[in-house]
């Protein structure tokens, strides 16, 4: 019963998630948004969405372990497990906004992350404005001085809806997003006490890895599509938003306080770990790319995560 609960909920974030994607993007047109300011700005948080609402809804309802859980288990999955598997189906060409700033941008938000829960373990209001701010800073330097290093994420056949179609999938994807997280932690929360697991074990892994589902669903889709593969800049964007957008705008509603220690220990740990990890295997041995060989690499140390873990 937990087990199609928590199936239940990811089948309706991810709905909700498209749903809310489809009709953000179509409003955007309609506003004549340049394409550039809808990739970086309304796809980002519409994709972002189910992490966003699977955490506040955890956090307002007394499960602070799932919200955080959740957003650092689904960075780990979006460098070890989405990007493992892409890069078995091919190489990948690295972009130089790589170093420049999506790498360097993400270990500072993991960084301020730790140094936030290093000292009280808990993130306060003020840390939540902190870090929401420094995504606004971010996203206004992307805008004005490397709109060449954003890659398009819009499909190609992105379409003008009419506004009685907009406002319905906005309502859609909101009920989607919502009904699939109460759902999901429902279940999940439920089969932490019938295994005996802490709600922390469940979400870095169970609740991670679905709402990491629409990254790799894109991924495989794409590969399928022989279209170009999810770049790593836009795992390692989505990896930023998790934590100064969706921790960010959650704790600045609720306090997100750390019950299980080990996710200061051993899960944000080995986030900090796989994110540095991806440095050695983009430049060497050959600059700029990685293979097949580096998506091996990267699924093992996801399988080691997830072996210390359980």
């Amino acid at each position: 019963m937990n087990f199609l609960l928590i199936l239940g909920g990811l089948v309706l974030l991810i709905l909700g998630g498209n749903w809310l994607l489809k009709s953000a993007v179509a409003l955007s047109l309609q506003l004549n948004v340049p394409k550039i300011v809808i990739g970086m700005t309304v796809v980002s948080f519409a994709t972002s969405a189910p992490e966003l609402i699977v955490s506040l809804n955890a956090a307002l309802n007394g499960s602070p372990d799932l919200a955080l859980g959740n957003v650092i288990g689904s960075n780990i999955a979006n460098l070890g497990l989405v990007l493992g598997i892409t890069l078995l189906f091919g190489g990948m060409e690295v972009q130089k906004s790589f170093y420049q700033t999506d790498w360097p941008v993400m270990m500072i938000a993991s960084i301020l992350l730790y140094i936030f829960l290093m000292g009280d373990a808990v993130i306060v209001q003020y840390e939540g404005i902190i870090l929401f701010s420094s995504l606004v800073l971010f996203l206004i330097y992307l805008l004005r001085f490397q709109k060449t290093a954003i890659i398009d994420e819009l499909p190609e056949d992105d379409e003008v809806l009419p506004l009685y179609k907009i406002v319905l999938f906005f309502v859609l994807g909101g009920i989607g997003l919502w009904g699939g997280s109460e759902l999901l932690i429902q279940g999940a929360t439920s089969m932490a006490q019938e295994f005996g697991v802490s709600e922390r074990i469940i979400a870095v892994t169970v609740v991670s890895v679905g709402t990491s589902i629409p990254e790799l669903a894109a991924s495989i889709i794409a590969i399928i599509k022989k279209e170009k593969a999810i770049s790593l800049g836009n795992l390692i964007g989505s990896n930023v938003f998790n934590i100064l957008a969706v921790l960010g705008i959650t704790s600045m509603i609720t306090p997100i306080a750390l019950a299980d220690q080990r996710l200061l220990s051993n899960d944000i740990l080995w986030m900090l770990a796989i994110s540095f990890l991806i440095v050695p295997l983009v430049f060497i041995p050959r600059g700029y790319r990685l293979n097949w060989k580096d998506g091996i690499v990267l699924l093992l140390v996801y399988a080691a995560f997830i072996y210390t873990t359980i």
